[in-house]
């Protein structure tokens, strides 16, 4: 299976010192929008996504059609395919791709202890 793009997104309380924070550790912002609530950080391949209240738990994150510098790439395997492979191995879900769509979508899984699973595809 291929899902892309790996980060961690986390749920941040204050994104100006939470960016103060992980610049002190080396990671520089790359995208999303302070204004917004929401940064991209990275320090050489590591992800990290801060998210002011968007997200209700810290949440593995991963993003078919994308490689580590959020560039699209031209191999990858759609949200939809990938969720069908899950489904067929009995994995539940948090939420669902529409199955009958192209392009952008998104599912979430938690793992045997909570943690949650976003495969999001930009594409």
């Amino acid at each position: 299976m291929k899902l892309g793009a790996f980060s961690i997104s986390l749920n941040v309380k204050d994104i100006a010192a939470s960016k103060d924070f992980y610049g002190k550790l080396g990671f520089e912002a790359f995208g999303g929008d302070e204004e917004q609530g929401w940064l991209m950080l990275r320090s050489g391949e590591t992800v990290i996504g801060l998210f002011g209240g968007f997200l209700k738990a810290n949440t593995l994150t991963f993003n078919p059609g994308w490689d580590q510098n959020a560039q699209n790439v031209d191999d990858f395997e759609d949200v939809r395919d990938i969720q069908k492979k899950l489904k067929a191995q009995g994995v539940e879900f948090f939420s669902e791709a529409d199955e009958s769509t192209t392009g952008p979508a998104s599912f979430v899984v938690m793992d045997p202890d909570g943690n949650p699973i976003l495969v999001d595809q930009h594409r």
